[in-house]
């Protein structure tokens, strides 16, 4: 039995510059499953209408995706598809002890600190946790476990999903990253964090994200995530392709 790296890779006709850094991803994902007995699954269908809700919030059905296509397994890594994985990146599921995996949010905090102060108040009833336990949603590993526990995420979120909506507007926070945050915060999920080289996030605030391409000897997972002036991700896909490139050749 392998293991799984699940992403999503939706094209989308009215951006069609998000294409390409998704693929960039994809085969750098490819080459390390191959290379770590794992299996790369994507994605590239909507799951709802279009205009129900983004495909990043598909992620929770990773679950569901892997049974309905007969695909058994020992661990998922879930990944964002904007990330780029060093061709020498350890085994990360080895280091999991088999818990509910993550990188903690390092970057961003104006947003994390809205995000966890509006769900908090209007969502979860003023549950909250430490600023310093909140993660980012782009690298989460898991196992059969957690299965029914993301059977209850779903259901909070097709429950409330015009609420969320709702603050995603009126705030400016959202997406499925403080949702999955507070469910396992609340359901006192067994959360291992792991080193930030396997989640690289905010690379451009911290000044790594540069022509000397000093990011790729800090850590492993790049995800070129909160790029600035950012038009059409074609910054994204500029890095992306300038990373593959770098370790993968053209």
């Amino acid at each position: 039995m392998s293991n799984v790296v699940f992403m999503v890779n939706i094209k989308n006709d009215d951006n069609p510059t998000r294409v390409t850094p998704y693929e960039y991803s994809i085969n750098s994902w490819k080459k390390w499953c191959d290379k770590n007995d794992s299996e790369l699954f994507v994605l590239d269908q909507y799951i709802h209408e279009p205009n129900y809700s983004r495909p990043n919030w598909y992620k929770l059905y990773v679950f569901d995706l892997l049974e309905a296509n007969e695909i058994d397994y020992d661990q998922i890594l879930v990944v964002d598809s904007d990330t780029i994985v060093h061709p020498d990146c350890p085994n990360f599921f080895e280091l999991s002890e088999n818990k509910f995996c993550a990188v903690h949010n390092d970057g961003s905090y104006d947003w994390v600190c809205r995000s966890l102060e509006n769900y908090s108040k209007h969502l979860f009833d003023g549950f909250t946790f430490p600023l310093w336990e909140y993660f980012n949603s782009g690298f989460l590993i898991m196992n059969k476990s957690h299965r029914d526990f993301y059977k209850k995420i779903i259901k909070f979120y097709l429950e409330n999903r015009d609420f969320i909506v709702k603050l995603q507007d009126t705030f400016g926070v959202g997406t499925d990253q403080p949702v999955i945050n507070f469910f396992v915060h609340k359901e006192n999920i067994d959360l291992k964090l792991l080193s930030y080289r396997f989640n690289m996030q905010d690379m451009f605030r911290k000044e790594i994200l540069g022509g000397d391409m000093l990011f790729t000897k800090v850590g492993w997972v790049y995800h070129f995530n909160a790029i600035p002036n950012n038009v059409d991700s074609k910054l994204t896909v500029e890095w992306m392709k300038r990373t593959y490139e770098y370790f993968y050749g053209s």
